[in-house]
């Protein structure tokens, strides 16, 4: 089954690390990956922009309203996406334990839907 894992960080949090603990920090993010890619688990992922670089767009009776910023005004933002392919939910929640933004901030994990509402 495919799941999303949602990484979150807290952008002045992150601009505040030392740049080696944050090289370090991607690092460790980029051999999790390669294990992925080596048990055939990984389908992908990207980094986001800063969050300060969202544009969010609401359209109600016909208008849209688009504001600058992230959908969610909160201190941590999604800052990123991974797609693995695994056999259950707690294998992916596994994976997400292991991330580093899961230490510092935060991850979210969420099965993927087909378009005909079944998990993929």
């Amino acid at each position: 089954m495919k799941y999303l894992l949602l990484i979150y960080q807290n952008p002045a949090a992150r601009q505040a690390l030392p740049q080696p603990e944050m090289e370090a920090l991607m690092g460790e993010a980029g051999t999790i990956m390669d294990e992925l890619v080596e048990t055939g688990e990984w389908i992908g992922g990207e980094a986001l922009a800063d969050p300060s670089t969202a544009r969010s767009v609401r359209v109600r009776d016909g208008l849209a309203a688009i504001t600058d910023g992230p959908f969610a005004e909160a201190k941590e933002q999604m800052v990123g996406y991974c797609i693995v392919d695994c056999e259950t939910m707690q294998r992916a929640v596994e994976i997400a334990t292991r991330w580093p933004e899961a230490r510092l901030w935060g991850m979210e994990v969420r099965p993927i839907l087909s378009p005909n509402g079944v998990e993929m």
